[in-house]
Protein backbone atom coordinates (compact mmCIF):
# COMPACT_ATOMS: atom_id res chain seq x y z
CA UNK A 1 0.00 0.00 0.00
CA UNK A 2 2.59 2.53 -1.08
CA UNK A 3 2.14 6.10 -1.72
CA UNK A 4 1.04 6.99 -5.25
CA UNK A 5 3.66 8.57 -6.46
CA UNK A 6 5.86 5.70 -4.95
CA UNK A 7 7.25 3.58 -7.10
CA UNK A 8 6.16 -0.58 -7.40
CA UNK A 9 7.93 -2.30 -4.47
CA UNK A 10 8.93 -4.82 -6.74
CA UNK A 11 11.06 -2.56 -9.61
CA UNK A 12 12.20 -0.76 -6.71
CA UNK A 13 13.40 -4.12 -5.20
CA UNK A 14 14.86 -4.59 -8.81
CA UNK A 15 16.20 -1.48 -8.77
CA UNK A 16 18.31 -1.88 -5.44
CA UNK A 17 19.67 -4.88 -7.06
CA UNK A 18 21.11 -3.51 -10.11
CA UNK A 19 22.63 -0.85 -8.20
CA UNK A 20 23.42 -3.67 -5.48
CA UNK A 21 22.44 -1.37 -2.70
CA UNK A 22 19.36 -2.42 -0.70
CA UNK A 23 17.50 -0.30 1.85
CA UNK A 24 14.92 -1.59 4.19
CA UNK A 25 13.77 -1.06 7.59
CA UNK A 26 16.02 -4.51 8.50
CA UNK A 27 19.50 -4.09 6.46
CA UNK A 28 21.09 -1.29 4.83
CA UNK A 29 24.04 -2.24 2.38
CA UNK A 30 25.86 -1.04 -0.60
CA UNK A 31 29.02 -2.15 -2.80
CA UNK A 32 30.14 1.75 -3.37
CA UNK A 33 32.93 2.88 -1.20
CA UNK A 34 30.89 6.41 -1.11
CA UNK A 35 27.90 4.78 0.74
CA UNK A 36 24.26 4.89 -0.41
CA UNK A 37 23.31 6.87 -3.83
CA UNK A 38 20.86 9.47 -1.89
CA UNK A 39 19.55 10.28 -5.30
CA UNK A 40 18.65 7.20 -6.37
CA UNK A 41 16.91 6.44 -3.10
CA UNK A 42 14.33 9.67 -3.09
CA UNK A 43 13.21 8.51 -6.69
CA UNK A 44 12.81 4.81 -5.40
CA UNK A 45 11.05 5.78 -2.51
CA UNK A 46 9.29 8.89 -4.14
CA UNK A 47 10.28 11.62 -1.44
CA UNK A 48 11.54 15.00 -2.23
CA UNK A 49 14.39 16.74 -1.50
CA UNK A 50 14.77 19.28 0.74
CA UNK A 51 15.81 22.28 -1.46
CA UNK A 52 17.39 25.64 -0.43
CA UNK A 53 14.39 27.27 -0.98
CA UNK A 54 12.81 25.20 2.32
CA UNK A 55 15.59 26.07 4.37
CA UNK A 56 14.96 29.51 3.81
CA UNK A 57 11.81 29.27 4.36
CA UNK A 58 12.06 27.28 7.60
CA UNK A 59 14.64 29.94 9.05
CA UNK A 60 12.17 32.78 7.66
CA UNK A 61 9.41 31.35 9.46
CA UNK A 62 11.18 29.92 12.41
CA UNK A 63 14.15 33.24 12.86
CA UNK A 64 16.41 29.77 13.67
CA UNK A 65 19.11 29.15 11.48
CA UNK A 66 18.46 25.47 10.11
CA UNK A 67 20.64 22.59 11.80
CA UNK A 68 23.36 21.71 10.64
CA UNK A 69 21.91 18.52 9.65
CA UNK A 70 19.90 20.14 7.27
CA UNK A 71 22.35 22.70 6.44
CA UNK A 72 24.86 19.66 5.43
CA UNK A 73 22.23 16.94 3.75
CA UNK A 74 21.88 14.98 6.97
CA UNK A 75 18.34 15.29 6.60
CA UNK A 76 17.84 15.72 3.02
CA UNK A 77 14.47 14.49 2.18
CA UNK A 78 11.29 14.77 3.20
CA UNK A 79 7.47 14.31 2.67
CA UNK A 80 4.98 17.20 3.39
CA UNK A 81 7.56 19.09 5.35
CA UNK A 82 5.75 22.58 3.47
CA UNK A 83 2.75 21.52 5.57
CA UNK A 84 3.95 21.80 8.92
CA UNK A 85 5.77 24.87 8.17
CA UNK A 86 1.98 26.17 6.85
CA UNK A 87 1.14 25.25 10.35
CA UNK A 88 3.36 26.59 12.48
CA UNK A 89 2.91 29.86 10.26
CA UNK A 90 -0.59 29.40 10.45
CA UNK A 91 -0.49 28.52 14.40
CA UNK A 92 -2.64 25.43 14.48
CA UNK A 93 -1.20 22.35 16.38
CA UNK A 94 0.66 19.82 15.41
CA UNK A 95 3.65 17.41 17.56
CA UNK A 96 6.21 15.43 17.19
CA UNK A 97 7.07 11.53 16.88
CA UNK A 98 9.93 9.33 17.10
CA UNK A 99 11.22 6.28 18.08
CA UNK A 100 13.91 3.80 19.00
CA UNK A 101 13.58 -0.07 18.79
CA UNK A 102 15.60 -1.14 21.86
CA UNK A 103 18.03 -4.37 21.09
CA UNK A 104 20.83 -3.37 22.90
CA UNK A 105 21.62 -1.96 26.08
CA UNK A 106 24.47 0.65 24.96
CA UNK A 107 23.07 2.92 21.97
CA UNK A 108 25.79 4.22 19.78
CA UNK A 109 26.48 7.15 18.13
CA UNK A 110 24.36 6.34 15.03
CA UNK A 111 20.79 5.97 17.31
CA UNK A 112 21.55 9.68 18.54
CA UNK A 113 21.17 11.58 15.40
CA UNK A 114 17.50 11.45 14.94
CA UNK A 115 17.16 12.44 18.94
CA UNK A 116 19.84 15.16 18.71
CA UNK A 117 17.59 16.56 15.69
CA UNK A 118 14.01 16.22 17.45
CA UNK A 119 15.15 17.85 20.06
CA UNK A 120 16.18 21.23 17.91
CA UNK A 121 12.65 20.52 16.08
CA UNK A 122 11.01 20.34 19.57
CA UNK A 123 13.24 23.67 20.80
CA UNK A 124 12.45 25.75 17.42
CA UNK A 125 8.86 24.53 17.29
CA UNK A 126 7.75 24.61 20.70
CA UNK A 127 5.67 21.21 20.31
CA UNK A 128 4.96 18.06 22.09
CA UNK A 129 7.20 15.05 21.14
CA UNK A 130 6.32 11.43 21.41
CA UNK A 131 8.50 8.46 21.31
CA UNK A 132 8.11 5.20 20.94
CA UNK A 133 10.07 2.29 22.34
CA UNK A 134 9.65 -0.43 20.29
CA UNK A 135 10.24 -3.47 22.61
CA UNK A 136 7.53 -5.77 20.98
CA UNK A 137 8.81 -5.26 17.94
CA UNK A 138 12.47 -6.21 19.02
CA UNK A 139 10.90 -9.64 20.78
CA UNK A 140 9.66 -10.29 17.67
CA UNK A 141 12.85 -9.96 15.39
CA UNK A 142 15.45 -10.51 18.13
CA UNK A 143 16.58 -13.34 19.85
CA UNK A 144 16.04 -11.66 23.24
CA UNK A 145 13.26 -12.66 25.54
CA UNK A 146 10.10 -10.12 26.31
CA UNK A 147 11.40 -9.11 29.60
CA UNK A 148 14.58 -8.28 28.30
CA UNK A 149 13.54 -6.24 25.76
CA UNK A 150 10.64 -4.11 27.91
CA UNK A 151 14.25 -3.71 30.41
CA UNK A 152 16.05 -2.58 27.12
CA UNK A 153 13.47 0.12 26.32
CA UNK A 154 14.42 1.81 29.85
CA UNK A 155 17.32 1.59 29.88
CA UNK A 156 17.60 3.44 25.93
CA UNK A 157 14.88 5.77 27.88
CA UNK A 158 17.92 6.99 30.13
CA UNK A 159 20.21 7.93 27.14
CA UNK A 160 17.18 9.81 24.82
CA UNK A 161 16.27 11.76 28.10
CA UNK A 162 20.44 12.81 28.10
CA UNK A 163 20.07 14.50 25.07
CA UNK A 164 17.80 17.17 26.64
CA UNK A 165 14.06 16.90 25.85
CA UNK A 166 11.17 18.83 27.51
CA UNK A 167 9.56 17.04 30.60
CA UNK A 168 6.87 19.04 30.40
CA UNK A 169 6.50 18.58 26.34
CA UNK A 170 7.59 14.86 26.00
CA UNK A 171 6.06 11.39 26.15
CA UNK A 172 8.13 8.31 25.92
CA UNK A 173 6.34 5.14 26.00
CA UNK A 174 7.22 1.52 25.93
CA UNK A 175 4.69 -0.39 23.77
CA UNK A 176 4.74 -3.27 26.14
CA UNK A 177 2.92 -0.69 28.80
CA UNK A 178 1.20 1.28 26.46
CA UNK A 179 -0.71 -1.22 24.14
CA UNK A 180 -2.25 -2.30 27.08
CA UNK A 181 -2.93 0.87 29.23
CA UNK A 182 -4.59 2.73 26.45
CA UNK A 183 -7.55 1.61 24.76
CA UNK A 184 -7.47 4.46 21.99
CA UNK A 185 -4.20 3.53 21.25
CA UNK A 186 -5.48 -0.09 20.41
CA UNK A 187 -8.14 0.94 18.91
CA UNK A 188 -6.00 2.63 16.65
CA UNK A 189 -3.72 -0.20 15.94
CA UNK A 190 -6.88 -2.13 15.11
CA UNK A 191 -8.49 0.45 12.60
CA UNK A 192 -5.26 0.99 10.46
CA UNK A 193 -4.56 -3.20 10.32
CA UNK A 194 -8.24 -3.44 9.28
CA UNK A 195 -7.14 -1.28 6.23
CA UNK A 196 -4.24 -3.03 5.06
CA UNK A 197 -4.44 -6.17 3.54
CA UNK A 198 -1.59 -9.67 3.78
CA UNK A 199 -0.67 -9.12 0.14
CA UNK A 200 0.25 -5.32 0.45
CA UNK A 201 2.03 -6.07 3.74
CA UNK A 202 3.88 -8.57 1.97
CA UNK A 203 4.28 -6.00 -1.25
CA UNK A 204 5.78 -3.11 1.55
CA UNK A 205 7.94 -5.31 3.89
CA UNK A 206 8.34 -8.49 1.22
CA UNK A 207 6.98 -10.18 4.83
CA UNK A 208 6.61 -14.61 3.75
CA UNK A 209 4.52 -17.41 5.00
CA UNK A 210 7.38 -17.96 7.16
CA UNK A 211 7.06 -14.81 9.11
CA UNK A 212 5.37 -14.93 12.19
CA UNK A 213 1.67 -13.40 12.67
CA UNK A 214 3.53 -10.97 14.73
CA UNK A 215 5.62 -8.98 12.43
CA UNK A 216 2.82 -8.86 9.88
CA UNK A 217 0.76 -6.84 12.48
CA UNK A 218 3.51 -4.80 13.41
CA UNK A 219 3.96 -1.93 11.22
CA UNK A 220 0.29 -0.94 12.59
CA UNK A 221 2.00 -0.25 15.80
CA UNK A 222 4.67 1.95 14.57
CA UNK A 223 2.10 3.73 12.28
CA UNK A 224 -0.64 4.30 15.47
CA UNK A 225 1.50 7.03 17.26
CA UNK A 226 1.12 9.38 13.63
CA UNK A 227 -1.69 9.93 14.68
CA UNK A 228 -2.89 12.36 17.79
CA UNK A 229 -6.00 10.21 18.78
CA UNK A 230 -3.36 7.66 20.18
CA UNK A 231 -2.59 10.17 22.60
CA UNK A 232 -6.07 11.16 24.61
CA UNK A 233 -3.97 12.53 27.85
CA UNK A 234 -2.19 14.69 25.03
CA UNK A 235 -4.56 15.67 23.14
CA UNK A 236 -8.11 15.04 24.94
CA UNK A 237 -11.31 13.00 23.18
CA UNK A 238 -12.71 15.91 21.23
CA UNK A 239 -13.30 15.19 17.35
CA UNK A 240 -10.72 18.15 17.02
CA UNK A 241 -8.07 15.88 17.65
CA UNK A 242 -8.13 14.53 14.23
CA UNK A 243 -7.17 18.08 13.17
CA UNK A 244 -3.58 17.49 14.89
CA UNK A 245 -0.59 17.09 12.31
CA UNK A 246 2.22 14.91 13.37
CA UNK A 247 5.96 15.82 11.84
CA UNK A 248 8.29 12.83 12.32
CA UNK A 249 12.32 13.03 12.10
CA UNK A 250 13.69 9.46 11.29
CA UNK A 251 16.25 7.39 9.22
CA UNK A 252 14.92 6.90 5.44
CA UNK A 253 14.47 3.14 6.04
CA UNK A 254 12.14 3.44 8.17
CA UNK A 255 9.85 5.37 5.17
CA UNK A 256 8.12 1.98 3.87
CA UNK A 257 6.63 2.37 7.68
CA UNK A 258 5.55 5.62 7.12
CA UNK A 259 4.09 5.07 3.26
CA UNK A 260 2.05 2.50 4.32
CA UNK A 261 0.39 4.75 6.86
CA UNK A 262 -0.13 7.71 4.75
CA UNK A 263 -1.63 5.65 2.30
CA UNK A 264 -4.19 4.56 5.38
CA UNK A 265 -4.66 7.72 6.69
CA UNK A 266 -7.33 9.33 4.51
CA UNK A 267 -9.58 5.90 4.79
CA UNK A 268 -9.09 7.11 8.98
CA UNK A 269 -10.32 10.87 8.54
CA UNK A 270 -6.76 11.70 9.47
CA UNK A 271 -3.94 13.63 8.13
CA UNK A 272 -0.88 11.99 6.50
CA UNK A 273 1.62 12.26 8.88
CA UNK A 274 4.64 14.24 7.49
CA UNK A 275 8.93 13.27 7.47
CA UNK A 276 11.87 14.40 7.40
CA UNK A 277 14.63 11.71 6.77
CA UNK A 278 18.09 11.51 7.76
CA UNK A 279 21.12 9.70 5.73
CA UNK A 280 22.39 6.66 7.69
CA UNK A 281 25.75 6.91 9.97
CA UNK A 282 28.18 4.73 8.28
CA UNK A 283 30.18 1.34 10.34
CA UNK A 284 33.58 2.22 10.88
CA UNK A 285 34.78 0.22 8.63
CA UNK A 286 33.28 2.33 6.06
CA UNK A 287 30.14 3.67 4.40
CA UNK A 288 28.83 0.45 2.56
CA UNK A 289 26.73 -0.31 5.54
CA UNK A 290 25.07 2.04 8.97
CA UNK A 291 26.67 1.48 12.31
CA UNK A 292 25.60 -1.62 13.67
CA UNK A 293 25.33 -2.45 17.42
CA UNK A 294 25.93 -5.95 17.13
CA UNK A 295 28.80 -5.18 15.82
CA UNK A 296 31.42 -3.84 18.59
CA UNK A 297 34.13 -2.82 16.49
CA UNK A 298 31.73 -0.96 14.17
CA UNK A 299 30.39 1.46 16.37
CA UNK A 300 31.47 3.94 18.82
CA UNK A 301 29.19 3.61 21.91
CA UNK A 302 27.45 5.88 24.40
CA UNK A 303 29.06 4.25 27.19
CA UNK A 304 32.34 3.95 25.53
CA UNK A 305 35.22 5.02 27.25
CA UNK A 306 37.46 8.28 26.22
CA UNK A 307 40.36 5.46 25.49
CA UNK A 308 37.70 3.41 23.66
CA UNK A 309 36.92 6.20 21.18
CA UNK A 310 40.73 6.72 21.09
CA UNK A 311 41.26 3.47 19.58
CA UNK A 312 38.38 2.56 17.68
CA UNK A 313 38.95 5.50 15.70
CA UNK A 314 42.67 5.16 15.50
CA UNK A 315 42.33 1.63 14.50
CA UNK A 316 39.08 0.66 12.66
CA UNK A 317 38.20 3.94 10.79
CA UNK A 318 38.71 3.76 7.17
CA UNK A 319 41.01 6.21 5.60
CA UNK A 320 40.55 8.12 2.64
CA UNK A 321 44.18 8.83 2.66
CA UNK A 322 47.13 7.55 0.48
CA UNK A 323 49.39 4.44 0.67
CA UNK A 324 52.09 6.55 1.17
CA UNK A 325 53.17 9.85 2.64
CA UNK A 326 54.53 11.32 -0.58
CA UNK A 327 51.42 10.40 -2.44
CA UNK A 328 49.29 11.91 0.45
CA UNK A 329 51.16 15.03 0.01
CA UNK A 330 50.97 15.17 -3.57
CA UNK A 331 47.21 13.73 -4.55
CA UNK A 332 45.18 14.52 -0.94
CA UNK A 333 42.60 12.40 0.30
CA UNK A 334 39.59 11.40 -0.52
CA UNK A 335 36.84 12.67 1.88
CA UNK A 336 34.10 11.29 0.30
CA UNK A 337 35.34 7.87 1.79
CA UNK A 338 36.84 9.04 4.58
CA UNK A 339 34.92 7.60 7.61
CA UNK A 340 36.69 10.32 10.20
CA UNK A 341 35.58 13.07 7.76
CA UNK A 342 32.18 11.91 7.67
CA UNK A 343 31.77 11.50 10.98
CA UNK A 344 32.81 15.02 11.87
CA UNK A 345 30.01 16.25 9.25
CA UNK A 346 27.35 15.17 11.68
CA UNK A 347 29.35 16.62 15.05
CA UNK A 348 31.35 18.96 14.43
CA UNK A 349 29.21 22.32 14.04
CA UNK A 350 31.47 25.17 12.73
CA UNK A 351 30.95 24.67 9.25
CA UNK A 352 34.09 26.98 8.74
CA UNK A 353 36.62 24.90 10.42
CA UNK A 354 34.86 21.67 8.42
CA UNK A 355 35.49 23.29 5.24
CA UNK A 356 39.03 23.83 6.12
CA UNK A 357 39.38 20.46 7.62
CA UNK A 358 38.17 19.25 3.99
CA UNK A 359 40.50 21.92 2.03
CA UNK A 360 43.73 20.77 4.49
CA UNK A 361 43.29 16.93 4.14
CA UNK A 362 42.05 16.93 -0.09
CA UNK A 363 44.83 19.54 -0.99
CA UNK A 364 47.43 16.94 1.03
CA UNK A 365 48.27 19.02 3.58
CA UNK A 366 46.11 17.64 6.30
CA UNK A 367 47.52 13.85 7.26
CA UNK A 368 45.03 10.71 8.33
CA UNK A 369 46.16 10.92 11.74
CA UNK A 370 45.81 14.91 12.16
CA UNK A 371 42.14 14.27 10.63
CA UNK A 372 41.60 11.48 12.61
CA UNK A 373 42.91 12.97 16.29
CA UNK A 374 40.55 15.91 15.21
CA UNK A 375 37.44 13.44 15.49
CA UNK A 376 38.42 11.83 18.64
CA UNK A 377 38.33 15.45 20.12
CA UNK A 378 35.20 15.73 19.09
CA UNK A 379 33.61 12.42 19.71
CA UNK A 380 35.47 12.30 23.51
CA UNK A 381 33.85 15.67 24.30
CA UNK A 382 30.10 14.85 22.60
CA UNK A 383 30.21 11.35 24.15
CA UNK A 384 31.96 12.50 27.51
CA UNK A 385 28.93 15.31 28.16
CA UNK A 386 25.85 12.69 27.19
CA UNK A 387 27.38 10.64 30.07
CA UNK A 388 27.49 12.96 32.52
CA UNK A 389 23.45 14.00 31.50
CA UNK A 390 22.98 10.26 31.66
CA UNK A 391 24.13 10.02 35.37
CA UNK A 392 21.73 12.67 36.32
CA UNK A 393 18.84 10.67 34.81
CA UNK A 394 17.58 8.89 37.89
CA UNK A 395 14.64 6.15 37.87
CA UNK A 396 12.19 8.53 38.87
CA UNK A 397 13.03 10.71 36.39
CA UNK A 398 12.65 8.01 33.59
CA UNK A 399 9.54 7.64 34.99
CA UNK A 400 8.12 10.60 35.26
CA UNK A 401 8.87 10.91 31.22
CA UNK A 402 7.13 8.06 30.33
CA UNK A 403 4.02 8.39 32.44
CA UNK A 404 0.75 9.17 30.50
CA UNK A 405 0.21 12.99 31.24
CA UNK A 406 -1.00 16.26 29.48
CA UNK A 407 1.87 17.81 27.87
CA UNK A 408 2.05 21.85 27.58
CA UNK A 409 1.19 22.65 24.01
Amino acid sequence: MADPTAPDPAEAASAGQEDEQVVDPWQVKTSSDKGIDYDKLITQFGSSRITDDLLERFERLTGKKPHRFMRRGVFFSHRDLSDILDAYEKKTPFYLYTGRGPSSEAMHLGHLIPFIFTKYLQDVFNVPLVVQLTDDEKFLWKNLTADECHELAYKNARDIIACGFDMNKTFIFSDFDYVGGCPEFYKTIVRIEKHVTLNQAKGIFGFTDSDCIGKISFPAIQAAPSFGVSFPAIFGREESVKDVKCLIPCAIDQDPYFRMTRDVAPKLGFHKPALIHSTFFPALQGAQTKMNASQANSSIFLTDTATQIKDKITKEAYSGGRDTLEEHREHGGNTDVDISYQYLTFFLDDDDKLRQIKEDYESGRMLTGELKKELITVLQELVGEHQKRREMVTEDVVKQYMKPRPLCQ
